[in-house]
């Protein structure tokens, strides 16, 4: 009996053609072989080194991005993923489809990584393949814990000071540097009598300090630096550079005298005032008048003064009654600055 072929479903079934190389029934391709024997033939990974180096510090746990920055990465985090395929030369040949870390014991100082590339071999055929690459991590010091070991690990100093009785505005500031993070690239924060040393790597970070204090808080600064080495054949200076930073002797509730010229400057204020509080301005207020003036740090290193009286020197009162001063009963005269009216709508 001879079976005579469904002729509608005949378009449907695709032609198919014999390997090559082992003749083995495959679907027609522009090279011509399946994929096995193609495998043998071609190996889009060649060129592509299957075994690497990755240098790891044990003093700051930062592993070396070449040429020279270290940066800190975890196990099996993207970042070391991206470090990792950097280190491959060849990769750029091929296109990469996929790539993860294989486990490893932690201790094995082996990190290996899964990668899946493909690409356009004889013919114009897409082969896909997949291989891994293994990483040795050898241990090298950084330049930063090498210089920390040597006992010369800075390279710029900033020297923050308030000659002051009261502390409350340098307490202030320790508060602002743990709020907005600002010591986070220090080597090391000493303390001193009167104020704190902060080290750094480098200058531009100690300069980012300096301008976080200038904006937070009235005070000025004078910079310097001093020769460490030199090689005079290739013209390399080696600096340590220091920064010294004053703030402003006043702090909150202190008693201030201004000097006849301040007064005049500003609006012909009492010259016995009250620092009300200290920000990136020192804010008085006559207790008489209750008129109030801001100073910047540009008036005050003009026109400086000190604290006459500190809060710790002040004798605390319990106020048995008042007398309402209305704004019109209050004296006035040309040219005055302007007033606080908190005390009075608090009293009202």
């Amino acid at each position: 009996m001879e079976y005579i072929p469904d002729l509608e479903n005949a378009g449907d079934v695709k032609a198919k053609i014999l390997c090559c190389q082992c003749g083995t029934p495959i679907e027609p391709n522009p090279s011509n072989m399946c994929v096995a024997c193609l495998r043998t033939q071609v190996d889009i990974t060649e060129g592509i080194p299957k075994q690497a180096t990755l240098h790891f510090c044990k003093g700051c746990e930062r592993y070396l991005q070449p040429p020279s920055e270290w940066v800190p990465c975890a196990l099996e985090s993207r970042e070391l993923l991206s470090l990792c395929l950097k280190k491959l030369k060849g990769l750029n040949r091929v296109k990469l489809v996929d790539a993860g870390f294989v486990w490893t014991e932690p201790h094995s100082k082996r990190i290996k990584v899964k990668l899946t590339v493909h690409a356009e071999v004889l013919g114009g055929a897409i082969l896909q393949q997949v291989f891994v690459v293994e990483y040795t991590v050898n241990h090298q010091m950084c330049d930063d814990c090498h210089r920390s070991e040597a006992q010369d690990y800075w390279r710029a100093l900033v020297q923050v000071r308030q000659k002051a009785e009261n502390k409350k505005t340098f307490y202030y500031l320790e508060q602002l540097i743990l709020k907005h993070k600002a010591h986070e690239h220090t080597l090391g924060i000493k303390p001193i009598h009167e104020g704190l040393d902060f080290f750094y790597p480098t200058e531009a970070y100690a300069r980012k300090m300096v301008d976080f204090l200038v904006s937070v808080l009235p005070c000025r600064y004078q910079h310097s630096r001093k020769l460490i080495s030199h090689d005079i054949h290739s013209n390399i200076y080696n600096y340590k550079f220091t920064y010294s930073v004053e703030i402003v002797p006043v702090s909150k509730d202190s008693v201030v005298c201004l000097p006849q010229k301040l007064t005049n400057q500003l609006g012909g204020i009492s010259p016995v005032c009250l620092v009300h509080r200290v920000t990136n301005f020192i804010h008085l207020i006559d207790p008489a008048t209750t008129q109030i003036a801001e100073v910047n740090s540009t008036v005050f290193w003009r026109y400086p003064f000190d604290s006459i009286c500190n809060p710790k020197q002040m004798t605390e009162y319990i106020v048995m009654d008042i007398d309402l001063i209305l704004s019109k009963d209050r004296k006035t005269f040309p040219g005055q600055g302007a007033v606080s009216n908190k005390v009075f709508q608090y009293v009202q």
